[in-house]
């Protein structure tokens, strides 16, 4: 495939990267930063979160206007309804996990992503929207209470002379997650579809396109469950 030399360049430039940042006084990225547990687990729980729900919305769009028969704007305004739920909550689980364990709040929210997720691969084109509305209500529950625990995680456990890094980081993370869940839905719905256009006669492919993606993404929530319960108690590391 055309793109197996990008990908081969991009992972040599990784590892010259990662090797001269061992050589360094003053590196980019502190790889010692991942020696803190709490940092990296951290860190492994936000890029499997972004792997398994980015292409949620894109997901969900297609069976809204696919096999629902929504219109465009029908169809984001049920979408509408995760992120506006999250804005809401994301400053309660914040405060909440400045008094509890971030890990303790982070991994309810992605047990809660877990079991929508687990739902929503058992919907067809005969499930009621109110299922779908319900659903997405408390996955936008279950982001909050994930994301803004999940960043004071990261946050807390580095010194304040690192909190750039330790951003950047974690931007990085969502970004990789970001791509590699639009890849999963990529890879599977070729398969099943192919370059097929997306015409009545395939909306059963188109289904069993949606359903197994979802599936993926509960498989790789349960894994960040486990992350996230890994990360044990937040702690500080500094470096000199």
């Amino acid at each position: 495939p055309a793109s197996t030399p990008i990908l081969a360049a991009g992972l040599l430039f990784s590892i010259v990267f990662i090797l001269r940042s061992l050589r360094v006084r003053n590196p980019v990225l502190e790889l010692g930063m991942f020696r803190n547990v709490t940092f990296t687990f951290s860190n492994i729980a936000a890029l499997i979160n972004y792997s398994s729900t980015y292409a949620l919305s894109y997901l969900l769009s297609l069976y809204l206007q696919y096999l629902k028969g929504l219109n465009p704007q029908q169809a984001g305004l049920i979408l509408s309804i995760q992120p506006i739920v999250m804005a809401i909550f994301s400053p309660l689980a914040g405060w909440l996990s400045d008094r509890v364990e971030p890990r303790i709040v982070a991994s309810i929210g992605m047990s809660i992503i877990t079991v929508c997720l687990a739902l929503l691969s058992g919907i067809n084109q005969q499930s009621q929207l109110s299922l779908i509305i319900a659903v997405l209500f408390t996955l936008g529950l279950g982001f909050a209470l994930f994301s803004s625990p999940n960043t004071n995680a990261v946050m807390s456990s580095v010194d304040r002379g690192l909190y750039g890094v330790a951003s950047a980081v974690l931007g990085t993370m969502r970004f990789i997650g970001q791509v590699l869940s639009m890849m999963v839905v990529m890879l599977i719905s070729s398969t099943i579809i192919g370059r097929a256009e997306i015409i009545p006669e395939k909306y059963p492919m188109l289904m069993l396109s949606i359903k197994t993606s979802l599936q993926v993404y509960v498989f790789l929530c349960f894994i960040g469950i486990l992350a996230s319960l890994a990360r044990g108690r937040v702690r500080k590391l500094s470096y000199n």
